[in-house]
């Protein structure tokens, strides 16, 4: 758990540095600074190093396993973390959020509030006319504030915003959740011009057409949630098509070898990614004694899924072996060791695990590392309870610097959603979503059901930040589930926090908090 608390420490430690950022002031950094002290704007002083720091900000906050990763995911029916004794009890952040219990002044929902919108006004600097970048150093930037106002938007359902000559005295305007919608939608729209044509390879690191496309695409298929229509309409969901067409169009397809996408090399599929660390996706849910030759002091024993999310995939629920009929996404524990480090599972672990040379794990008392399908609640959980999961493995790196942030089997799954809910197509969802499957060695489905597509969406896009949103489109995230009995509706939105009403008068808070 050391590592672990290194981080929280480092986390706690900004966290003071951005409490003077909820009302948006910034203050000037050592790196890129504004060229104004007082008085009006006059641009920074390095566009294409503040452009530079823009992408730094996606990369940490894509990193952690906390904060955009834990509201996203730890709320959701795929992932919990359980307490181990004292282990990862955290004044209960993480139970908070899987109970829906959580307030205004929960960490992850003010640091993530605070990061975002630190990001927006930043960027918002680099494409006013007085620093002078050129067009597509404003494309990246509009992309980039776009990136980071959608969450905002999705997140708490409403948006701060200041301009760029408007002093700490000012408190900041707020955009409803439709203002936000409409605001994000021109920024893509008007950087699509000018932003780079980028295919499938290394060159995915950067903002891109086809990274606007997929985020455009996503604002059309949650249309009708952000908006709060009564469903969604036919002309949105062809928007969604005609947007995955054009990422189509861009060379990008789906890819054999379902965790090979996820390694630090060139695919099909990957068209956003960071050169953030995948060490928190790994260690965060291993056993202490799962090492390898750069981490010897293995894993953080944290992060697991949910039996019933687990069941979902095809094959033998009580084994994961190989060869033992699962799909291709479900992975495997293999029963012997072979090159160190590999000895490790990919996809679910569950039962017994095993060391490089191929004999069995331990835990720490002695006890046989087996771990189990079921837990006897959040907490009093040893350190063998729960299934662990695990996409970006160690094999690769301890820490290596490559995580997905948009990928071209989701937008796959958007466009078959958008068919089924009326969209224009010559395709037909079902034999998309079967292709799919196929490609994933699973068994075709006879009907696509909302339920078969929402379940279909969990078993290829697990722990990539999209299942709580999924959740809200489908009507599934105020039902109940293990260990979690809250079905309050206004936990569709995070609440404002409480130090950001303090601050900023014009901002109300979410009902219900």
């Amino acid at each position: 758990m050391k590592n672990r608390f290194i981080k929280l420490s480092i986390l706690l430690v900004a966290l003071g540095s951005f409490i003077a950022c909820t009302d948006l002031e910034l203050e000037d950094t050592d790196s890129v600074s504004r060229v104004q002290t007082t008085g009006d704007f006059t641009g920074v002083s390095d566009v294409a190093g503040s452009l530079s720091n823009a992408y730094n900000s996606l990369r940490t906050n894509v990193e952690t396993h906390e904060n955009l990763y834990g509201l996203n995911e730890g709320t959701s029916d795929e992932l919990l973390i359980p307490t181990r004794g004292t282990d990862w009890g955290d004044n209960g952040v993480w139970r908070t959020l899987h109970q829906h219990t959580w307030d205004a002044n929960h960490n992850f929902v003010l640091n993530t509030w605070n990061e975002f919108n630190s990001a927006i006004f930043n960027l918002t600097e680099i494409i006013a006319p007085e620093s002078d970048a050129n067009a597509q150093q404003i494309a990246e930037a509009k992309f980039l504030r776009a990136f980071h106002m959608y969450w905002i938007m999705d997140l708490y359902g409403q948006v701060p915003f200041r301009e760029v000559d408007e002093g700490p005295d000012v408190n900041p305007r707020v955009m409803t959740r439709s203002e936000a919608f409409e605001f994000v939608m021109q920024d893509l729209n008007e950087a699509m011009p000018d932003l780079p044509s980028i295919g499938p390879g290394n060159g995915t690191v950067q903002a891109s057409k086809a990274a606007a496309h997929y985020l455009l695409a996503k604002l059309y298929l949650n249309k009708h949630i952000y908006l709060a229509m009564a469903s969604a309409e036919a002309a949105d969901m062809t928007a969604v098509i005609d947007h995955v067409d054009a990422i189509i169009g861009a060379g990008f397809e789906l890819q054999e070898g379902f965790f090979e996408i996820f390694e630090p090399s060139d695919d099909t599929e990957t068209i956003l990614y960071t050169t953030s660390s995948a060490g928190n996706r790994m260690w965060s849910t291993l056993h202490y004694a799962q090492g390898t030759d750069d981490n010897a002091a293995g894993g953080w024993n944290g992060f697991s899924t949910l039996a019933e999310f687990y069941d979902l995939f095809e094959g033998d629920e009580n084994v994961n072996t190989p060869g033992s009929g699962q799909e291709e996404r479900r992975g495997y524990v293999p029963l012997n060791g072979n090159s160190t480090g590999t000895y490790i599972g990919k996809g679910f672990l569950i039962n017994q695990q095993y060391a490089a040379d191929g004999s069995e794990l331990t835990d720490r008392a002695g006890n046989p590392l087996v771990f189990t399908k079921d837990l006897p609640g959040l907490l009093g959980n040893n350190e063998r309870n729960g299934i662990r999961v695990l996409k970006y493995h160690p094999s690769n790196g301890a820490y290596t610097g490559h995580v997905v942030v948009f990928r071209f089997a989701d937008a796959y799954l958007m466009k078959a959603e958008a068919i089924m809910r009326g969209g224009s197509s010559s395709e037909d969802a079902l034999t998309m979503v079967n292709d799919l499957r196929e490609l994933r060695e699973a068994s075709p489905l006879p009907s696509l059901s909302e339920q078969d597509m929402l379940d279909e969406r969990g078993r290829e896009l697990y722990t990539e930040y999209w299942r709580r949103q999924d959740q809200i489109r489908f009507g599934t995230f105020t039902s109940t589930w293990e260990f979690k009995d809250n079905t309050e509706e206004f936990r569709v939105l995070f609440p404002i926090p409480s130090v950001a009403l303090t601050s900023n008068p014009n901002l109300t808070q979410n009902p219900g908090y």
